[in-house]
């Protein structure tokens, strides 16, 4: 791709939170391209140092660091082991986040007589809805309170935040991923309220609906058919297809580049293929 080339984020640090995911480190991928030093940070060491790994190879500037989000202590190694190796951070990235299992009832409407089996609302684990808020709110909270302290006072610094669809109108089935992305909506207008007089801007993207290996069985059968779920989703999309990762990617690049958008500090930008502007009439 040739889009990140047109951006100059050069002796800027970016780091990145999540950055074992398929998404994120396709996001530092093409960052890297842009001149930045990219740090990609996951509690999955492996995957995050093979990606970075896969950025050195190309000749540009990257490393791996193990970290927990949902530890503080986690992050600041990781922000210490950062400033030995690079500097102090220029630009994050909050892309840690998840749904899980746990947290994700059966069916979409509660009814009468429903099968034993069916695992409802009233059936959520506790443990499961914490996990999810934790990880999406805490886990976006705890790295910007490290991170953002390096940042004050710095030109063209700035945070990303990862919304989501479900922050404007829940889906079904997943309520505490609705809430916990609904609350990165709200978190990243506070933070651009609040780091406003030091120089730190905040803005989110709220993606659409993308295809991944997370929830590939949900959208397709065994065929490769969409599932009524994929058909729904695709129905209330204008566009009338999934988007795909490097769809997402000019937004990014645009929210964090300060001669484009030096003006723009706590928007949410849906990047959806309409699914947001149709009310399905």
């Amino acid at each position: 791709m040739n889009i990140a080339k047109k951006h100059n984020f050069k002796d800027k640090l970016v780091v990145i939170t999540g950055a074992g995911g398929v998404l994120c480190a396709f996001f530092a991928k093409e960052i890297a391209k842009t001149g930045a030093k990219v740090a990609l940070l996951d509690i999955n060491f492996d995957a995050a140092a093979k990606f970075a790994e896969e950025i050195v190879q190309q000749g540009y500037i990257a490393k791996a660091y193990q970290t927990d989000v949902l530890d503080l202590h986690s992050i600041q190694m990781a922000r210490d082991a950062i400033e030995q190796d690079f500097g102090t951070c220029d630009i994050l990235i909050n892309g840690a986040g998840g749904n899980s299992p746990k947290a994700t009832t059966d069916n979409e409407f509660h009814e009468f007589n429903l099968s034993e089996t069916t695992k409802s609302f009233f059936e959520l684990d506790k443990s499961g809805i914490e996990f999810v808020f934790n990880l999406n709110y805490l886990g976006t909270l705890l790295p910007t309170q490290v991170f953002a302290k390096d940042m004050i006072g710095k030109k063209g610094a700035n945070i990303i935040n990862i919304s989501s669809m479900n922050a404007y109108t829940p889906l079904t089935k997943i309520p505490a991923y609705s809430g916990a992305k609904a609350a990165i909506s709200n978190f990243t207008q506070w933070l651009a309220v609040y780091f406003s007089h030091v120089g730190i801007r905040c803005n989110a993207i709220a993606p659409g609906f993308l295809v991944g290996n997370q929830n590939r069985a949900l959208l397709f059968d065994q065929n490769g058919n969409p599932t009524p779920r994929a058909h729904k989703i695709l129905t209330n999309t204008p566009m009338g297809r999934f988007g795909e990762a490097h769809e997402l990617l000019g937004g990014v690049l645009f929210l964090m580049d300060e001669e484009y958008a030096s003006f723009i500090n706590g928007v949410v930008l849906p990047i959806d293929g309409g699914f947001s502007a149709y009310s399905g009439v």
